[in-house]
């Protein structure tokens, strides 16, 4: 039986319609997203999204940590210098995280060549993330950590949280969304669109959160 000791405890639960899992970091933390639909009278789809592109509590730039690659070497959230990253929180125990992972290996592969780069950080068990990456033929970097990895997860200062989430940057690294839950690909369009307006000077990362926040509100509820 593997140790338990300081490793996140899952618990699933239904979350702002996203259907993710929601787990405990630390008692103190509350599940804020279901507060601010009842507070703004809202329904909890709409508060997601107003929450998601919102830049309450989060730095302006893409936090630095660092957690062993693929290859067991320690390697910085930073290394890739000069692209619009695609930050993906997930753990393997995560049906939702699973779920998404063809579409982020779609994202890589068409947008690649444009600057966009995909990183998976696996909160997880080292050795369950090698058996599933390899058997989902992950080709984007993954970097791996257990405690380490959920002390990456709080420097977003965002509070209570679920996997999987993913952040986006410009290419300077400017946080410029945040989104919880499982991508889909009408909102990967519209997210990817923002970056690139940001990256051409058309729109600040503040600007760019409020157009996608407007953008994925009309959007049809996903199919599941």
């Amino acid at each position: 039986m593997k140790p338990i000791g300081y490793v996140v405890v899952a618990v699933i639960a239904a979350a702002a319609g996203f259907g993710i899992y929601q787990f405990a970091l630390a008692p103190r933390m509350n599940a804020e997203v279901p507060q601010v639909a009842n507070e703004a009278n809202t329904t909890p789809t709409e508060a997601t999204a107003e929450a998601d592109s919102s830049a309450d509590g989060l730095p302006e730039t893409l936090p630095d940590f660092t957690l062993a690659n693929l290859e067991g070497q320690p390697q910085s959230i930073r290394s890739w210098q000069g692209k619009s990253m695609i930050v993906n929180f997930w753990a393997t125990w995560c049906a939702p995280c699973r779920r998404e992972i063809p579409l982020l290996k779609k994202i890589q592969a068409e947008h690649g060549a444009e600057g966009f780069q995909i990183v998976g950080v696996a909160v997880d068990f080292r050795d369950d993330v090698l058996k599933y990456a390899k058997e989902m033929s992950i080709d984007y970097p993954l970097l791996i950590g257990e405690e380490d990895g959920l002390n990456a997860v709080t420097k977003f200062g965002r509070g209570s949280l679920g996997f999987p989430f993913t952040v986006f940057t410009d290419n300077q690294q400017r946080l410029v969304l945040f989104h919880l839950g499982e991508i889909h690909p009408e909102q990967a369009k519209i997210m990817l669109a923002a970056v690139r307006r940001v990256n051409a000077g058309e729109l600040t990362p503040a600007a760019a959160r409020i157009v996608a926040a407007k953008q994925l509100q009309e959007l049809p509820p996903a199919k599941e």
